[in-house]
């Protein structure tokens, strides 16, 4: 007998809830990979539109220096006028903002509703609707639309539409995972936002030259596909699958085995169900009780009764969860490095295009470069958080490195391409490091404190508040970067030097507690009066 090859014994070697485990963590890796898919496509087009205008400005002033006849449309000709102005740069900022404010207002709300909606239908609903409006700004071009308000309310409705994604995917993934080496898990899978920042600049970049349209139509129908894979597979749950597995099980053994447990009482062959006062629940927040000798409560039902448990915990409040120790701290730090971080999103090719003199395309494949270096900086603040056992200080550092570097590559992404890359590389690590580790382990550490007694239903919550916050960074940081870039590109750096420095004071007091503290252990290892 030949033996079995090594390949299968490791496949085997996991059981099943294992399999489902790595299946809903590369499911909710893929479904969030398309929101940042979706939105990287504006930074890339951006880099055109400025493209066009500046070269048919070029010829028109060639034109007009020998000769007063009308320069004919070409393939230079800036069609797109709302863009073709001076302050081009103030609009392409509008249009950013319009989208990052949508976002920052509506995670509020997101997390509170997303914690009374079925996960899985709240999550399909919002891809759907995201996808829409993604292919929706594509058909501007299709259509030849050159009206500002078309485009501004466009990315107000699809800023809203995605708050749907990250709350879900959070609360989640939080789920099946528990706190054990929380950090190194939530790094891996946080790479998502920077893989599909670069799937979206490559899929941008491709068409950005010849159909611009297409970068924004392409990822809205992989937004909308990834939409019903996620209807039709997300579990969100291990319990939901567990009562599933029970219901099928039970089916399964058929109505003899119903019959010989359930014998009816006074008389009647219906089904009984027995409930014990006080009986501990089996699994979660439901469980399903068989009949014992002792019947003290008996229910009639028609085929399986699944009964909740009274104290089932209700969704946490608004201001409950500010109360979280660590909460406020975090959120608003989380709003400077998030300022940092979606400046580089927005502004990295065209800050490419002027510093190093490459066209868009170019410009679009090199800023990917930064997202290589953000997972590789995911991950290690994951791994050295999980390690140390201290979130705050490990942020901390990575933001106190984070401003001299960003200083460092304003100098030497003029001195060529080599210096332009190393810079970008560590640059990411450095920027979406700590980033990567307040959204993810460290939202799932706050949204499961041992202050909540145990109520698992405030994750989605939490995390709703923590990069809600962030995005009102996100929010104004692009749009500071469009008005200060007017006066020179080193004041854009300026600016996410002091950002940084903001980051990394707010979360000074946390970080002294860790240090203080000779205990350590992993998530937010600091006890803290609640606020």
């Amino acid at each position: 007998m030949a033996p079995v090859p090594p390949g299968i014994r490791f496949l085997v070697s996991f059981n099943r809830d294992q399999w489902y485990r790595a299946f809903t963590f590369g499911l909710t890796f893929l479904l969030y990979t398309s929101f940042h898919l979706s939105r990287k496509p504006i930074s890339i087009v951006k880099s055109e539109l400025h493209k066009n205008c500046s070269q048919i400005s070029e010829l028109s002033t060639e034109s007009s220096g020998s000769s007063q006849h009308h320069v004919p449309h070409s393939d230079f000709d800036c069609s797109w006028k709302p863009f073709d102005k001076n302050n081009y740069k103030q609009l392409l900022g509008a249009m950013d903002y319009s989208f990052l404010c949508a976002y920052a207002v509506g995670m509020y709300l997101s997390g509170i509703i997303g914690e009374r909606l079925p996960i899985r239908l709240y999550l399909t609903g919002g891809m759907l609707a995201s996808g829409l409006f993604t292919a929706l700004f594509g058909m501007g071009y299709v259509y030849n639309i050159h009206n500002l308000s078309f485009y501004i309310l466009v990315q107000v409705f699809n800023g809203l539409v995605q708050t749907t994604g990250w709350p879900s995917v959070v609360t989640c993934i939080g789920n099946w995972f528990g706190k054990g080496r929380r950090g190194l898990i939530m790094g891996l899978w946080n790479s998502h936002t920077s893989v599909g920042n670069i799937l979206g600049s490559l899929i941008a970049g491709y068409y950005v030259s010849t159909n611009w349209g297409m970068s924004f139509i392409v990822p809205g129908i992989i937004m909308a596909v990834m939409g019903v894979v996620c209807f039709l597979f997300l579990i969100e749950h291990p319990n939901d699958l567990k009562a599933f597995n029970a219901c099928t099980q039970d089916s399964a053994n058929g109505n003899k085995k119903l019959q010989k447990n359930w014998n009816g009482l006074n008389g009647h062959k219906d089904l009984y169900l027995q409930y014990k006062p006080g009986s501990k629940a089996q699994s979660g927040d439901m469980e399903l009780l068989l009949a014992q000798d002792h019947v003290e409560m008996c229910l009639p039902v028609q085929q399986v009764v699944v009964v909740k448990s009274d104290a089932e915990p209700s969704a946490i409040s608004f201001m409950g969860a500010l109360r979280i120790p660590g909460v406020v701290e975090f959120s608003l730090c989380l709003l400077f490095a998030k300022l940092v971080s979606y400046t580089f999103l927005f502004w990295l090719p065209l800050y490419i295009t002027k510093a190093a003199h490459l066209d868009a395309k170019r410009a679009g494949d090199l800023s990917t470069l930064f997202d290589v270096g953000g997972i590789v900086g995911g991950v290690l603040a994951g791994v050295i958080s999980d390690k140390l056992g201290k979130r705050a200080t490990t942020c901390a550092v990575m933001l106190l490195l984070a401003a001299p570097t960003l200083y460092g590559f304003s100098m030497m992404s003029q001195f060529g391409l080599g210096p332009t890359i190393a810079m970008l590389l560590v640059c990411g690590g450095l920027v979406n490091g700590p980033y990567a580790l307040i959204t993810t382990a460290v939202s799932a550490d706050l949204g499961t404190h041992k202050s909540l007694k145990g109520n698992a239903r405030a994750l989605s919550t939490v995390t709703a508040i923590i990069d809600g916050t962030g995005s009102v960074g996100a929010a104004l940081g692009p749009l500071l970067a469009g008005l200060l870039s007017a006066g020179g590109w080193d004041q854009v750096f300026y600016m996410l030097m002091a950002a940084d420095f903001f980051a990394l004071l707010l979360l000074s007091r946390l970080v002294l507690k860790e240090l203080s503290s000779h205990k350590s252990r992993p998530g937010v290892s600091v006890e803290l009066k609640e606020h």
